[in-house]
């Protein structure tokens, strides 16, 4: 790329019929002072463009952090729920087994406690029939007693 000096320092041969210095080098000077200018903004330009490549790089980066960060939470929560649905599992089917076992427990003890009511209603049945067969016994032995005396 040709720079401002040289155009400045560009000497031209002179020949018959040329052109007239004065104005050559007046042009010249006002091309180099704008040369000079764009040089400047071109090199102010790259050197933002630059900065702003970095700064979308780092954007760039930062997004992929985030992204990878969004991707391990939504694992993590997903992992979360998995293992809360399966700990309620586990505690609804131990709390159903359980409820299982009382009520047989239950229903064992009503069964065994309906077996114990019908012995001793059986009991209470022998025992009065035993005591009105004594009673009775012992009424006709008074009879017998009494119609000896």
């Amino acid at each position: 790329m040709l720079t401002p000096m040289e155009i400045h320092n560009k000497e031209f041969k002179k020949v018959m019929r040329g052109y007239k210095e004065e104005e050559v080098d007046e042009f010249l000077d006002k091309v180099v002072t704008d040369f000079e200018r764009l040089y400047r903004e071109n090199a102010e330009l790259k050197d933002k463009l630059s900065i702003i490549n970095d700064k979308v790089d780092t954007f760039n980066l930062m997004e992929k952090t985030l992204q990878n960060t969004l991707v391990v939470a939504q694992t993590t929560a997903e992992e979360v729920v998995m293992n809360a649905r399966k700990k309620a599992e586990i505690i609804i089917n131990e709390a159903e087994e359980q409820a299982k076992r009382i009520v047989e427990d239950a229903n064992k003890s009503v069964v065994d406690i309906h077996r114990e009511y019908e012995n001793l209603k059986k009991e209470v049945q022998v025992f009065k029939t035993r005591f009105r067969t004594l009673l009775e016994s012992e009424l006709e032995a008074l009879n017998v007693n009494l119609k000896d005396l």
